[in-house]
């Protein structure tokens, strides 16, 4: 059993044993803490910007498209130079600028 605040704890009836545990006022009307904590590991999955889940998409659906550089999908072979521009630009901006 759990009393909240000034709340009293019930009162054993014949002899039965009763186990009370005392929370603040607060976490009366509340979501349970396991259930809270599980929000929040769901809401960190999909914490990335708009632009970012859109990129992740747009990179998963590339290799079915035309100029995807893969054996898979319309003219597949024709994009592998736009590939290797795309991963030197991504590699010069994770790397910062030149000196």
């Amino acid at each position: 059993m759990l009393a909240f605040g000034e709340d009293e704890c019930p009162e054993s009836i014949d002899g039965e044993i009763v186990v009370c545990a005392r929370q603040p006022e607060e976490e009366r009307y509340r979501i349970p803490k396991s259930v809270r904590e599980k929000e929040k590991e769901e809401e960190a999955q999909y914490a990335s910007s708009w632009s970012a889940q859109f990129q992740n998409h747009e990179d998963a659906a590339r290799l079915g498209r035309p100029n995807s550089c893969s054996p898979v999908g319309t003219n597949g072979f024709t994009g592998c130079q736009a590939a290797v521009l795309r991963d030197w630009f991504a590699q010069r901006n994770q790397d910062g600028p030149a000196e």
